[in-house]
């Protein structure tokens, strides 16, 4: 008697929506992606946690999942150029949201030369340094004009001002929502949990980096710009700008000169980045010299990697102030 009941039943069953198969270029915005999507699903990653975004070249395996997706989550061109004709053209029917390019998305200039001015600085002694070293610098054929005109002017690594990841949950749950609108509520209340979630994360750095304020510390990598400011710290100067552009001999020059004039705290590596380079800089100084990964490469993948790289960033430059 109950074998004939039973396609009636499944029928009376109501459907469940197809979760939107997303795609997150990086994954600082994977994490903040899957934060909002929770227990429903999770994005695909592009592009794979220990490579760089401004040079990286897409696998056959990234290339289909990128074809499958009915949404694109990316910072933007600014960040990884050769991203986004691949996009429009394998994810020709998906929809996009360029973090970067939101309305919500503050933003800075991309800085063009290895030596930063900071808080601290005499900025006469410092401009009048930079206008002899950095002017041999752009003129010797080595220099990046060329780069950042195609880049653009503006610093891409806005995820790492917590500020700009906030701003971006509740446009990141409307677009889920758009596509999946039974699943409304639960992405709202999501977002507002990985809000909450990355303000803890933001006043344990602010406590733990009370003792890096007045240091001065030197990158491989001009991605830290956005923490800089966020957390107050002094950056003094990197290998490789904003877009990881090599340096030319005269910057590398100005900044071996830089970093014996200073007194520095710690230089950080990257491990994206071969640490050879900053070897060399640094090399006969005494320089404690640590790492630092703006894209978490050694966190675990997933909803609570932002806040916790946040976090890492934060322990690793208190530690090296320490």
């Amino acid at each position: 008697m109950l074998r004939p009941l039973l396609p009636a039943l499944l029928l009376a069953t109501p459907s469940i929506a197809e979760v939107p198969r997303t795609v997150a270029d990086i994954a600082p915005v994977q994490s903040l992606v899957a934060a909002v999507m929770g227990k429903l699903g999770s994005p695909e990653l592009l592009i794979p946690q220990g490579a760089s975004p401004h040079d990286h070249a897409m696998s056959p395996s990234e290339a289909r999942n990128l074809q499958d997706a009915d949404l694109v989550f990316w910072i933007g061109p600014n960040l990884a150029p050769g991203l986004e004709d691949k996009i429009n053209t394998i994810a020709e029917g998906a929809q996009q949201v360029t973090l970067g390019e939101l309305d919500v998305t503050s933003m800075l200039p991309m800085r063009k030369d290895v030596i930063f001015a900071t808080q601290s600085d005499d900025q006469h002694d410092h401009d009048d340094h930079d206008d002899h070293d950095h002017a041999e610098a752009h003129s010797d054929g080595h220099g990046h004009g060329h780069d950042h005109e195609h880049h653009g002017t503006e610093d891409p690594h806005v995820w790492l001002s917590p500020e700009n990841a906030i701003a971006w949950l509740q446009p990141i749950a409307d677009a889920l929502t758009e596509a999946d609108p039974e699943n409304a509520d639960t992405y709202s209340q999501n977002a507002e949990q990985a809000r909450a979630d990355i303000e803890d994360a933001v006043a344990n750095a602010n406590d733990s980096l009370k003792v890096a304020h007045g240091q001065h510390y030197v990158v491989f990598h001009d991605a830290y710009q956005y923490f800089e400011t966020t957390f107050g710290l002094e950056v003094l100067g990197a290998l490789r700008l904003s877009d990881a552009s090599a340096p030319s001999p005269a910057q590398l020059d100005a900044l071996r000169d830089r970093i014996e004039d200073a007194e520095i705290a710690c230089a950080f590596a990257e491990p994206q980045f071969d640490p050879r380079l900053l070897e060399t800089v640094t090399e006969g100084t005494g320089l404690p010299v640590a790492e630092l990964d703006p894209l978490g490469t050694k966190l675990e993948l997933g909803a609570g990697l932002y806040p916790a790289l946040v976090t890492d960033l934060a322990q690793r430059i208190a530690t090296c102030a320490n």
